[in-house]
Order: C-alpha cells, then structure tokens, then sequence
C-alpha cells in the first residue's frame, strides 16, 4: 500500500485485527478508521477490546461504534469521506443463519461500501475456505450451497480481481471472535482474502455518422449501433501498444528477416461498394457483410470536413469541401445502378440504394486498388523519364513511395518487398464464443519466383513465429491455412491471380490479428481486446514480448442463461436478431442456440425460442444487470423486428 491512503474496517469485534493493522501501518501515512455494529458498552465486553482501542487511537486512528456495514452511506461519522480500502473479516449474520442471509449480508455489504469507497479502491473480504465459492476454494462447495462472493460483489459493479490466503501471521495479536455472534473464532486455517475493485460502466451503444470519400465521391452513412465501439480506437496507429500492434510488430519484423516490408501508410474508408467486392475475390460471402444504405443528405446538400482515423495509421486524411451538384447527384445515383447491376452475383435483395455499399469485409479489394494505382504511377513516372531524360526525378516522397512499393511488389526479376496493409474489416457474422463481428486484419503481398517454392518458404516462417504460440500451419490445395484451437482459422496464404508470368508467383497472406493476439497473450476472450479499461492497457505499456500471459484483472466471472421466445410472420432473418443482440446486451452474450421452433399451421406464424447465455471478463455482470440487458433484447425485438414475445 502507498503512503497517505486511508483504510475503513468494518464488523469488528475484538478490534484486534485492527490494532495490528494500526502498528502495521503506523509509519506509512495511513489512516486507519475501525468500526463495529454493536454500541460502545457492547463491544467492550470482548476481550481485550479496550487494550486495543487503545493502540488504534495511539497510533492516530479512529473507532466508530454502531455502524452498520450495510448502510455505510447512511452513517454520519463517515459523511463526505472516502477510503482507498474497506475490510471486512469474516462476515457473518449471527448465529446459526443460512447461506442465504450471509448472501444477503454480502451483497448489501457491497451495495453500500461502494458510497465510501474511492475511484481506485479495492474491497478486501476474508472467508473460511469453502464460503466463496470460487475454483480457490479447495474443497470446493457446490455452488448452492457456497456464498456466491464474485456474485454477490456484480451486484455493485464490482470485480473479483485476485483471491490470496489469508495472512493471519503478518496480524499476530489478531484473535478472531464473531463465530455465531459468540467469543469463538473462525476457522483463519486456510481462509481466502478476495480482492475487489470497481468496475467500468457499461456503455450505450450508439449510431455513429461518418464521412468519406469511396471511389472520389463523397458519401455520409451510419455505423450499425452494434459496431459503434469497434471503429476510431486507434489500435494499430504508429505509437500504440496494444496487443494487435504488438503482434503486428512481431510478424512484420520476424519476415523483414527474409524480406522487407513496406506497410502503407494511406488511409482507406471503411465503405466498399458491390462493384469492388465483386471484382476481388476475398473468399466472405455477401450474408456476411454489413450492407449500408448512404444518407439520403449525400445527394442533396454539402458535405463538411470530417477528420478520419482508421486506426491502422498514424497519418489523417480530411475530406475536402464539395457541393454536391444536381449533376454529381446524377452520376452518383448512375454509379448506384451501376453497381447494382453488377452486384447481383452476389445475390442481395436490394432496395434503392440498399445493398450498394458495405462496411469492408477486408482489405483485399482495396489492397489491390492500392497496386494498381502505384503500378500505374511507375509506369506513368517511367515514361515520363524516358521522354524527359533520366536525369529528372519524380517529385515529391509520396510519389517516390508509391514508385518503391510498386517496384517491390509488382517487379518480376526478384522479391525485394512484401507490401502490407491492416485495419478493422467487419463481418456480419451469427453470434458465437469466436465469431468476430470487427477484427484486425493484416494483409500481406508479393511476387515471388516460382522456383523457390514460395508458399513453403512463408509458411515454414510463419510456423517459426507461430508455432510456439500453438498455431499450426496446414497445406491446403492453392496454399496454407494457419489454424489454432480453439478459435479454428487465424489465417491463411494464398495465390493471387496477379502474376501472368509463370516464373514467378504473387502469395497474398491474411491474419487475424485479434485471434493471433489472444494465443500470444493468452488471453482469455477476444473480447477484451476491445476493453477501455486501464487494467487492461496498463499490461502492455511496456511493450511485453509474445508468450507474457495476460493477468485476468476480472476472475471468476458468472454466466447467466436466459431464454427468449417469440412469434414471428411469414418471414425471418435471423442475422437481424443477431445484431439486435449484440445491441442489447452490450457485447456480453457469447453463446447463442436455436432450441426450438413451431409454425402455426393456421397463422403463418412461427414460433421460435433461444437460449442466450450472458458473460464478460471485462466488466462486472450480475444477474441483475443480465436480467435487464434481457428485458432490454426484448423490447428492442418487439419494436425493431415486429415480434411478438411470448
């Protein structure tokens, strides 16, 4: 503990665990502040109160009488104060009471020292071993049968973030007393010291508007509300340290062992349209993209700057001003057609211009625009050259960066480059334990020759860097599949069709940053990576090596099952729920099941019941706060997909 912190014991009895902690901390600074329920003439009747009163008011301590842990908010004596700890040894009712009163007990505990307790604060709670109910506990009970603490703590947004045996040794003068509201101590031998902290608040999730330029138009579009929280987090920009930079960084300098590779620097929109999914084979169907209709105040009106920050640059890009003339209008809504007509190989029920566009299932369409434009670039600056003398040099260093990487990737006498691009791509995806609807993709390119066998070459170095994190690297027919448990595909290495000359080959290879994260960190979830909280951060602020294992600052998390049945029309799309899901429950449903469905032979009605299972490792869930993100689902259900709910 730092110096100058202050710390509140609560249901004290003898007041020696006190005492020993007034000695303890005498010379740090702390302030110690003890407190029992009984009143004054009660509690000095234990043994060896008075002695040890004593010494916590010698040491500069407090001692307040008749406080009741469970309504801490409420005590005068403590009134516009707060404390960076609050202690309470071996809680319980009195006398012979059940598991369900201490449960009680716990949780209104809970519920009011949160009012005293400041921003960083941590709860200490001591248990016998058993009364937890947590995988410490050794025998564990079952958990009917247990206190249910990590529980109990949810319900006041609090998080189990570290369970130690208790130290009786370091409190030598420490006598336990309480046990069935007599002089008789608990059991101390092996008894559990549980750690909470505060968790963050939950989020609304919120539609967000954005702006940029697709293909030189100007357009402005909603992020589905279910995404707001995975786009503008900056996770791959130059100077970050999140875990998807520092599985980029170890990829990218383990291959630059080979080859260099040049990451571009350029900022690419979030918006694909048909026209360039369907001209670039990237392997994600059209049910898996997130279709966007544009707003309508794209063809009507101005568009304003709007600074945008995909995350997977340091650089920033600002649209310029444009009015939007009736004759751009006309172009746009020509190019709509268009693309319509193009896209129906995809197979999408269109609706004006619904359909046209798509949050990038990813990055391959515009890696391949990227190659283009560069190649066109050196082909264009090498013709100038050759008119103009060879003297002359193109000038400015973004058109001297485009001729390098194009002349590295597109060049056929040797590989002297990979070309590389990352970012968040989307997927419309059923909800599942490792169905990401965002995740970081990293797209990797180059022509090899052919008589190097290429493919085995990038993937005995990808299983080098890999391998040791669990990745396991699978020859399939046109290339490799790099494959993990339990998450299934991380990534793959493929051949392009770029290269027309047989002597040499183009590989592209695709990660999944997030999923390489989670194996090299060890990471419990996939959904952590997406976490504001600085517990969380503040792991990799250092730059930690792959192969560190991530300290869960949230143990021992509950889940919550619940059902969710309704009748629906003649018609249903269940991606539709999956994403009023995601919505509802802020990201914490991670199993989703069909377990039964009935249609009404008279009504054209179907009936269908889900069970959704709720959980987070990275905020606190009690079943209070899962309840109400049910309650919430269905409502949203009633008036976004007109069901009715059962």
């Amino acid at each position: 503990m730092s110096p100058s912190r202050s710390i509140l014991l609560v249901g004290e009895g003898n007041f020696s665990f006190s005492a020993s902690a007034s000695q303890r901390y005498c010379e740090t600074g702390t302030s110690i502040t003890a407190s029992c329920l009984q009143h004054q003439e009660e509690a000095l009747r234990h043994e060896g109160a008075a002695e040890n009163i004593q010494t916590i008011k010698d040491a500069g301590g407090a001692v307040h009488f008749e406080v009741d842990c469970t309504k801490l908010g409420e005590c005068a004596s403590l009134q516009g104060r707060v404390f960076d700890r609050v202690v309470f040894n071996f809680p319980h009712c009195g006398r012979k009471s059940g598991v369900k009163k201490n449960r009680d007990l716990l949780r209104n505990f809970f519920l009011s020292c949160i009012q005293v307790l400041a921003e960083d604060g941590e709860v200490h709670v001591t248990l016998c071993n058993g009364q937890g109910g947590t995988p410490v506990d050794q025998p564990k009970r079952e958990w009917h049968n247990s206190w249910q603490v990590a529980a109990m703590a949810a319900e006041a947004q609090l998080i189990l973030s570290a369970v130690r045996p208790f130290e009786s040794g370091k409190h030598r003068s420490y006598k336990c007393t309480g046990y069935r509201s007599q002089d008789k101590g608990f059991h101390v031998e092996k008894a559990l010291l549980h750690v909470f902290t505060l968790s963050l608040p939950y989020t609304a999730a919120e539609t967000l508007q954005v702006e940029e330029a697709v293909e030189g138009e100007p357009v402005q579009y909603n992020i589905p509300a279910e995404l707001s929280d995975y786009i503008f987090r900056g996770f791959l920009c130059s100077d970050s340290v999140h875990p998807v930079k520092l599985v980029q960084d170890f990829i990218l300098q383990g291959l630059a062992e080979k080859w260099s590779v040049s990451m571009t620097t350029e900022t690419i929109p979030f918006l694909l349209t048909a026209r360039q999914l369907q001209t670039c084979c990237c392997g994600v169907g059209s049910t898996h993209c997130y279709w966007i209709q544009l707003l309508q105040k794209d063809l009507t009106s101005d568009t304003t700057d709007k600074e945008i920050d995909h995350g997977h640059t340091d650089t920033r890009e600002t649209a310029s001003d444009t009015c939007v003339t009736s004759e751009r209008a006309d172009r746009v809504r020509s190019k709509g057609a268009e693309s319509l007509r193009s896209a129906c190989s995809l197979d999408v029920d269109h609706e004006g211009e619904s359909g046209l566009y798509m949050l990038r299932p990813s990055l391959l369409p515009q890696m391949e625009e990227l190659l283009t434009k560069k190649e066109k670039v050196i082909n264009t600056a090498g013709s100038h050259e050759e008119r103009e003398g060879s003297s002359k040099s193109v000038e400015g260093n973004e058109e001297e960066e485009e001729k390098e990487v194009a002349a590295a990737c597109v060049g056929c006498n040797s590989v002297t480059s990979l070309f590389g691009i990352s970012g968040v791509v989307f997927r419309n995806v059923p909800i599942s334990l490792w169905a990401m609807p965002a995740f970081h993709e990293l797209l990797l390119r180059g022509v090899f020759p052919s008589e190097s066998e290429p493919i085995k070459l990038l993937g005995d170095m990808l299983e080098t860097l890999l391998a040791p994190h669990g990745v396991s690297v699978v020859t399939k027919k046109g290339g490799l599949r790099l494959m993990a448990q339990p998450m299934g595909l991380v990534g793959k290495v493929f051949v392009s069709n770029a290269s027309d000359n047989n002597s040499h080959v183009t590989l592209t290879v695709s990660l999944n940053l997030d999923l390489l994260a989670v194996l090299l960190f060890s990471l419990p979830d996939w959904r952590l990576l997406w976490s504001r909280d600085p517990r969380f951060s503040n792991q990799f602020s250092l730059r930690p090596s792959p192969g560190m294992a991530f300290c869960p600052f949230s143990l021992f998390s509950e889940q919550f099952s619940f059902d969710i049945s309704f009748w629906t029309g003649p018609t249903w799309e269940e991606k539709k729920f999956h994403a009023v899901v995601r919505e509802a429950s802020h990201g914490t449903v991670e199993q989703f099941k069909l377990i039964d469905n009935f249609s009404h032979p008279d009504l054209s009605q179907t009936s269908y019941c889900y069970r959704l299972v709720y959980h987070s490792h990275t905020n606190a869930l009690s079943h209070t706060q899962a309840l109400n993100f049910h309650k919430h689902l269905e409502a949203l259900c009633s008036s976004r997909l007109q069901v009715t709910i059962r």
